[in-house]
């Protein structure tokens, strides 16, 4: 079994003028790792990856990779078609890496047996570990309780970041005991710790992070007392934080907070004036 315990932030990619912002990058990227967390997810749907050209991508793995040690790191691997994929995956593996985070293909809506056909493919063909990211409000496809545990059967599937919030099969996979099973519902990162989980692959935690690890090692330490009171702490944060369409929200209270401009790639816009005024009042709340 691999190492995805913990903490992991779905890292976001900064803008600043339509280009890549590699310095505000970096800043973030040594930031959330003084407040320790397990690692960093790049290029995931965070990280606005389907708005980054093949080539910017690789240049977002790259420039982490110069900041954060490589055992720490997971790049995010989406597409429809698989030789391409298969390709890129070859080209991400040329680099040192904790593993691969890949949904299901979005779009085609396959079979059962065509996502356990794709997923099997690009886990054969894995050099590093694949975290199966079950996202299926995103993808339009839902992957079945069954197909899952066929699924991550393989042994270069070694974690699941879960988001299909399906508590039953949450549990399954969990007792299971195939995977490590990686909370991607911020508001159910509690719940999923509590339950056995491994940890989580979360959005939010880019904000007090240090308080997301402090919950962690709570739960771990057997003190659910006090790691229920720091997940009501942070619930409000949370559920503002995916008020609007991801990473909306937590560009602005990145930017509110003087860590990058709050910039997306279009069709994704700036939240709203209500929602940058509530992010104010939320942060108020949780400063240090």
């Amino acid at each position: 079994m691999s190492g995805f315990q913990g903490i992991w932030v779905a890292l976001v990619t900064p803008f600043r003028n339509g280009e890549i912002d590699f310095a505000s990058l970096d800043r973030l990227a040594g930031s959330l790792l003084d407040d320790g967390v397990a690692g960093l997810v790049v290029c995931g749907t965070t990280g606005e990856a389907a708005a980054l050209s093949q080539e910017e991508q690789l240049a977002v793995l790259d420039a982490v990779l110069q900041r954060v040690p490589a055992q720490r790191v997971i790049m995010g691997l989406a597409g429809n078609q698989l030789s391409a994929l298969l390709d890129l995956q070859r080209e991400i593996q040329r680099r040192p890496l904790a593993g691969l985070l890949v949904p299901a293909p979005y779009y085609i809506r396959p079979s059962q047996a065509g996502l356990e056909h794709f997923f099997a493919t690009l886990a054969d063909a894995a050099e590093v570990p694949l975290v199966l990211y079950d996202i299926p409000y995103r993808t339009g496809v839902r992957i079945e309780r069954e197909t899952l545990r066929r699924i991550v059967r393989h042994p270069n599937i070694q974690a699941i970041k879960d988001c299909a919030g399906d508590a039953e099969t949450t549990m399954a996979l969990i007792a299971d005991g195939q995977v490590q099973v990686l909370a991607g519902e911020d508001t159910q990162i509690f719940n999923t710790l509590c339950l056995g989980g491994a940890g989580a692959i979360s959005a939010s935690a880019h904000i007090r992070a240090d308080l997301y690890v402090r919950l962690h090692q709570r739960v771990t330490a057997g003190d659910l007392a006090g790691a229920r009171q720091l997940h009501y702490q942070l619930l409000p944060w949370m559920q503002a934080a995916f008020a609007e369409a991801n990473p909306s929200a937590i560009k602005a209270a990145l930017a509110l907070l003087g860590l990058l401009e709050e910039e997306t790639r279009a069709p994704l816009l700036p939240c709203t004036a209500a929602t940058r005024q509530q992010l104010k009042e939320v942060l108020a709340r949780l400063a240090r």
